[in-house]
């Protein structure tokens, strides 16, 4: 008989990707463009003020590639201030010079595990996970994903026992890389196109390639795993932000 797994859910989290109308950036005068970038630091100030209390997380990464150029990512408690986030950003006028690509909804998530009548959010650990700040790493790479549901390789069909052994040894293969790599699981069922969202981060990008790699020989994801787009980006401070915008 098979069953949902439970999970615990924490922050909800908004993906943006842009790309910048560089033609439309130039035609501004320096004032201008001056400006534009001062109306996003008074954001950016409003967003750290927030993450200093605990109460959310967020990061700007610059996008390698032609998918986008640009990747916010936010993490607040509930919906309602990623709407207000993002409104925010699109009523100013560098949203004006960005041409949105993509984006992607969802919550952190954790499988749950634990015994019967144990209260997980109680444990310091757990919350951390589920509560996260954005990794101060200097790469992320995301990806969307979901298990197949095709004919035998139907993941949702599993007996329980069956799933929850196959990631244990799925997560083992994540763990050889504890401080190479940190990681941010995130539901998306019912929110996005895919079921999970996969934010890693790291100094060295190169762990993205022989993690990945290596989880493709396990049998949840080489059997059940479907994947979407990959990206990769840089983490930009404030004054790398500033730097790729100035001409």
């Amino acid at each position: 008989m098979t069953y949902a797994a439970e999970t615990l859910e924490g922050w909800y989290c908004l993906n943006v990707f842009y790309k910048i109308d560089w033609k439309g950036w130039k035609t501004l005068s320096p004032n201008e463009r001056e400006e534009s970038l001062e109306e996003i630091f008074a954001l950016w100030r409003k967003w750290a003020d927030i993450e200093a209390k605990s109460e959310g997380s967020h990061a700007l990464f610059q996008i390698i590639g032609h998918k986008a150029d640009l990747m916010f990512m936010f993490l607040r408690p509930n919906m309602h201030e990623l709407i207000q986030i993002e409104m925010a950003f699109n009523k100013t006028k560098f949203a004006e010079y960005t041409i949105p690509s993509t984006s992607y909804i969802s919550i952190v998530e954790l499988s749950n595990y634990l015994p019967k009548g144990e209260d997980p959010y109680s444990r310091p650990e757990i919350r951390s996970r589920l509560y996260p700040n954005v990794p101060d790493a200097d790469y992320l790479c995301f990806y969307p994903m979901n298990k197949l549901r095709e004919g035998e390789d139907n993941w949702y069909m599993l007996p329980p026992d069956e799933r929850n052994q196959m990631m244990r040894s799925h997560s083992l293969i994540g763990r050889k890389y504890a401080g190479k790599v940190k990681q941010i699981i995130l539901g998306s069922v019912g929110f996005d196109d895919f079921e999970w969202g996969v934010a890693l981060f790291a100094n060295n990008p190169v762990h993205f390639k022989k993690l990945i790699y290596e989880m493709r020989f396990d049998e949840v994801s080489a059997r059940f795993g479907e994947f979407g787009s990959f990206f990769i980006g840089k983490n930009l401070s404030k004054e790398g932000f500033n730097h790729l915008l100035q001409l």
